[in-house]
């Protein structure tokens, strides 16, 4: 049962992402950019370094959280979840900014950021209202 609620969320939030985006796209007139499907999509050279560094470092410190909270804080393990939200939060912030900054189209730094509301609502949501039951 875990796994279908777990997937029926995921759909949901995807599919309000999607609407999403295309009403902002419709009502703020943002051009559509053409981007490959599980790639990276670097804004430039100083992007990709960034990104690369960052993902270095949330996995690093996010096994190493784990391990901790795991063996001497089970009762914190919920950091986990926060941390993992904290990385993600910078994630989309520092790819929002490179497009706002260094591309032809500044808009699109409004979905990425829409993108990451609706992440951190249905993570908050799905927490608060213990949809995936209990753990």
């Amino acid at each position: 049962m875990f796994w279908f609620r777990f997937g029926l969320i995921i759909v949901c939030v995807f599919a309000l992402i999607s609407l999403l985006k295309v009403l902002l796209r419709k009502l703020l007139k943002i051009e559509k950019v053409k981007r490959e499907f599980f790639s990276y999509n670097y804004i430039n050279e100083l992007h990709r370094k960034i990104d690369k560094s960052l993902r270095v470092i949330s996995t690093v410190s996010l096994i190493i959280l784990y391990i901790v909270l795991l063996f001497y804080y089970e009762n914190l393990i919920y950091l986990f979840f926060f941390a993992i939200l904290f990385f993600t939060i910078l994630d989309y912030m520092i790819t929002a900014f490179f497009e706002w900054k260094y591309t032809l189209y500044p808009k699109q730094s409004i979905l990425t950021i829409t993108e990451m509301l609706v992440l951190i609502a249905a993570t908050i949501i799905v927490v608060q209202f213990n949809l995936l039951g209990p753990y």
